[in-house]
């Protein structure tokens, strides 16, 4: 079955630590070793071959840098203080994508319309035996490199088609770790995405600002990479996605992208400590009993970003290994139909509704 993974930091990691997406895991890690950026950011579970061996079809491929406020290290150099530094920084990773795509058009392409869409699905269903390109599609997290809503279309035709509007909290809305509501800047940049059909990903929003973008966004709503809190209750993160929260995803005919990151599925895990891809299932399982089918859930594993192999369940070796989930979805039931949406089909589904016909 393809896989959609709904968020990966490829353009981050590429600028960050050097990483080359077109190796496999291993050959990065083996250059990796001995080096300090498993102890940043985990050893990678990303790489072009593991994307074949586990028919990962298309990725949401994020433009993200840290306010300064919020960096790490020393060797946390995509960091920004002001909008201005913020917009380079995303634009070079345009760049980057953009040559990615250029250097490699065997194992990359950008995904930007309905046609380009139907292109990559054709050559990954007509031969499940070929090795095809890896879908891209940008995802902008956290919208500071906006100045002003005007700016969406310049955006919009470098290829961005879904936006965060918060990581941390910022001028347009609270966000993970700093609460608030949407402020009167957000609901201009709302206003102007809704006009460019692009998608809206809450996942950082802060529960109240996310609720509001829920009742006025008349757009696709979406949730990359988030689980649920009813199952991490001794959380105090609003990280988290809450009851009420995913009601409204629901009831916005949204999808939800679960992540298998230790930490998002065991409150308080300590490394060492196993943690297994049925604890991943348990968030599946919830999200499609609230929503009585299975068209609402999909994958955000937001690997290589900020955790790494180090982090994840134990029978992840690499995101490859994702295919795993289909037979543990059968053992709980599951017909073949809802595994396949549940791996990938649910954000296809998404991007046929949203992505512009053609440019």
């Amino acid at each position: 079955m393809i896989i959609v993974d709904a968020h990966q930091d490829l353009a981050w990691n590429m600028l960050t630590f050097g990483r080359d997406y077109t190796q496999s895991a291993h050959q990065t890690r083996q250059r990796e070793q001995g080096t300090p950026i498993a102890t940043y950011n985990g050893d990678t579970l990303l790489g072009w071959p593991e994307y074949q061996q586990g028919r990962v079809a298309l990725v949401f491929s994020t433009l993200f840098a840290t306010p300064l406020r919020r960096k790490l290290g020393a060797w946390d150099v995509l960091c920004y203080a002001d909008e201005r530094q913020a917009r380079a920084l995303y634009r070079k990773q345009l760049t980057a994508y953009e040559e990615l795509v250029e250097k490699n058009p065997d194992k990359f392409s950008l995904i930007q319309t309905q046609a380009d869409l139907q292109t990559l699905l054709q050559d990954w269903t007509n031969d499940p035996e070929a090795q095809n390109p890896v879908g891209l599609v940008v995802l902008m997290e956290g919208a500071e490199a906006i100045g002003e809503p005007e700016e969406l279309e310049e955006w919009w035709q470098a290829g961005v088609r879904i936006i965060g509007p918060a990581w941390a909290g910022n001028r347009y809305c609270g966000g993970t770790g700093e609460p608030g509501p949407l402020t009167t800047a957000g609901y201009a940049l709302l206003e102007a995405m809704a006009a460019f059909g692009i998608m809206l990903d809450i996942s950082h929003m802060d529960e109240k600002a996310a609720l509001q973008a829920l009742d006025i966004y008349p757009g696709q709503v979406i949730a990359t990479h988030a689980n649920a809190l009813r199952l991490l209750k001794e959380s105090n993160s609003n990280r988290h996605l809450s009851d009420q929260v995913i009601r409204g995803l629901l009831e916005r005919d949204g999808v939800i992208g679960v992540m298998p990151f230790n930490s998002f599925l065991k409150v308080d895990w300590k490394r060492r400590e196993e943690v297994s891809l049925r604890h991943l299932v348990a968030h599946i399982d919830l999200i499609c009993q609230m929503a009585g089918d299975a068209h609402h859930v999909g994958l955000g594993t937001d690997f290589d970003g900020g955790f790494g192999w180090q982090s994840v369940p134990v029978e992840i070796e690499t995101i490859a290994d994702l295919q795993q989930l289909a037979g543990l979805l059968d053992e709980a039931g599951y017909p073949q139909d809802a595994i396949a949406a549940i791996l990938g089909e649910n954000w296809i589904t998404c991007l046929k509704k949203s992505l512009p016909e053609s440019l």
